[in-house]
């Protein structure tokens, strides 16, 4: 078992920053990625960032040159950095861990709302 606990949503202005944590704790070594997806109201959950255990990243368009992901291996923690926001990535925003059997563990979700 895998436990997520996120943090760092909030309500920010167009153009702001937030950073989203998301920590693990439990069976953590087999592991083969972390990721964040987002679901916004009616839409579909989509990937947002992802990072492997190797360190590879791999973004969506949509927010590539604006969000950075990143993870500290030492807290077990996974982090995204999220710059010149917009309306548009308002959503709910999960963190997912990914084992090396193609398990998803998901967080409880942290909301993220872009004012214009």
């Amino acid at each position: 078992q895998v436990q997520l606990v996120e943090s760092g949503g909030g309500l920010v202005q167009a153009g702001g920053s937030l950073r989203l944590s998301c920590a693990a704790s439990g069976s953590i070594f087999n592991l083969r990625a972390m990721g964040w997806y987002r679901q916004a109201p009616g839409k579909q959950r989509e990937l947002v960032a992802a990072i492997t255990s190797g360190g590879s990243t791999n973004y969506a368009d949509s927010v590539k040159g604006r969000f950075a992901i990143s993870r500290d291996n030492a807290k077990n923690t996974v982090y995204l950095q999220m710059n010149s926001l917009k309306p548009e990535d308002t959503a709910v925003y999960y963190c997912n861990a990914e084992t090396l059997l193609g398990y998803a563990y998901w967080g409880q979700g942290t909301q993220v709302t872009v004012s214009s």
